[in-house]
């Protein structure tokens, strides 16, 4: 239905919609002029994207409430196994009988029948399409360092990129600064994750943005030990490097700022 309504409506109309359809957050939507696409941020890695006319949902966990106000999505995305980017009480809450998950192996082990039934398993550089979205499997992972420690071993889970009609939007997941996301190309929108020990630290994430150089940068999944990362610095970074690209601030934790 909402594909429907996207295809035959105008881009001014469309925005509209969008804040209507986001209406459960206290965050506006954000849009790309000229592109069928608005981001709503719910917490950490879980928000909600309309792109291509698909009503989209990432790592959905916590409260469902949260997401009531997007309907019933026609892809959940699914990057790893922990519990900040599953938690399948809340899967089974938010998903409906047209809906479609993507997942890695990991993640489907643990997916009770009638949600393995709706699953399509992916593979970094596994491709497929759902609702008019292609979308690729990409690595994401911690490199190799003095810790003994490894938070996400290569393989094991997935970054997205998503296209439709020559838009990309790249979500990394659970990622440290990897030369496979460096060599991304032609990304319009990204979502980029910064918290330590975790993925990686924001100047880190600064220098691997600038190096792909997307046309607007999300930074998301910023809570680490030591609390939330310096995203100002962050966006500071990217626009002493390019000033072209454009870093976009939404307020992913309300209860702690």
């Amino acid at each position: 239905m909402i594909k429907n309504i996207f295809i035959a409506l105008s881009v001014v109309t469309v925005v509209v919609l969008l804040v209507f359809v986001f209406s459960y957050s206290a965050d506006e939507p954000e849009a790309v002029p000229g592109v069928e696409f608005a981001v709503s941020a719910v917490e950490h890695s879980s928000f909600g994207l309309l792109f291509a006319g698909a009503s989209i949902l990432n790592d959905p966990v916590g409260d469902p409430q949260a997401y009531a106000g997007m309907g019933i999505p026609d892809i959940v995305f699914i990057s790893d196994i922990h519990p900040d980017h599953f938690d399948v009480d809340t899967l089974a809450e938010v998903v409906g009988a047209s809906t479609t998950i993507i997942a890695p192996s990991v993640v489907f082990d643990e997916l009770p029948a009638f949600l393995k039934d709706k699953t399509v398993v992916m593979a970094n550089g596994d491709s497929h399409t759902v609702a008019g979205v292609m979308f690729e499997a990409v690595p994401m992972y911690n490199l190799p360092s003095e810790s003994d420690t490894v938070y996400h071993e290569k393989g094991r889970g997935n970054g997205y990129v998503l296209e439709s009609d020559g838009t990309r939007i790249y979500i990394a997941g659970d990622t440290a600064d990897t030369p496979e996301m460096r060599a991304l190309q032609n990304i319009d929108v990204a979502f980029v994750p910064m918290n330590l020990p975790y993925t990686m630290d924001a100047a880190t994430a600064a220098s691997a943005v600038l190096e792909f150089a997307p046309t607007i940068v999300y930074p998301y999944h910023y809570r680490g030990e030591d609390g939330l990362s310096d995203v100002l610095l962050f966006e500071e970074l990217v626009q002493q490097g390019n000033s072209d690209i454009e870093v976009r601030q939404l307020d992913w934790y309300t209860q702690e700022l």
